[in-house]
């Protein structure tokens, strides 16, 4: 017996089919699909305290169930104190299973949970396809045990899919439930 996630059932079942009559698609390939979800955090202070990365890299990876990557400076910019080869962040690539259970926990628990809470901008797609929302605080999840946060950061999360179109994507981000906000 093998675990599939809620969403991804979903997605082979009713969201395929539904996405397939509103395009007109003439093959399955063509659908639109989730390929993957990328978890971004800058951490501008980790230049002075090297210990911010260290609990950015484990809260990281108790909100997504993978280990995070440290991301390190590429060249020196002396006015932000920045030398090359510096940490300065830490990320994390979701596909699969992982994905669509990170996803699922996003729109159903840790967005509802966000102060003043009134839907997701629309107006977050890049032009090819691909969705990228900011999150102020990373104390939304529920992973992250409030007390033992050192320092809330913010994070991007980029939602990466199959399509070039943003008209398809957004499409496919309603199926899955997206709680964009109404015009």
């Amino acid at each position: 017996m093998s675990y599939t996630p809620r969403l991804k059932e979903r997605y082979d079942g009713d969201i395929s089919k539904n996405l397939k009559e509103k395009f007109a698609f003439k093959s399955i390939m063509r659908i639109p699909k989730l390929e993957k979800i990328v978890l971004s955090q800058g951490i501008g202070a980790a230049t002075s305290d090297k210990k911010l990365i260290e609990s950015a890299v484990s809260d990281m990876s108790r909100i997504t169930g993978q280990k995070a990557v440290v991301t390190i400076s590429k060249k020196d910019i002396s006015n932000f104190k920045l030398r090359k080869g510096m940490p300065v962040g830490v990320k994390v690539t979701l596909r699969g299973a992982k994905m669509y259970d990170f996803l699922d926990r996003f729109i159903s628990v840790s967005l509802p949970r966000t102060r003043d809470f009134k839907g997701i901008s629309a107006t977050g797609f890049d032009g090819r396809g691909n969705y990228t929302v900011g999150i102020k605080e990373h104390i939304i999840f529920p992973e992250i045990d409030i007390d033992k946060v050192n320092k809330i950061f913010g994070m991007d999360i980029t939602f990466v899919t199959s399509t070039d179109s943003d008209e398809e994507a957004k499409a496919l981000f309603d199926e899955f439930g997206f709680p964009f906000v109404k015009k």
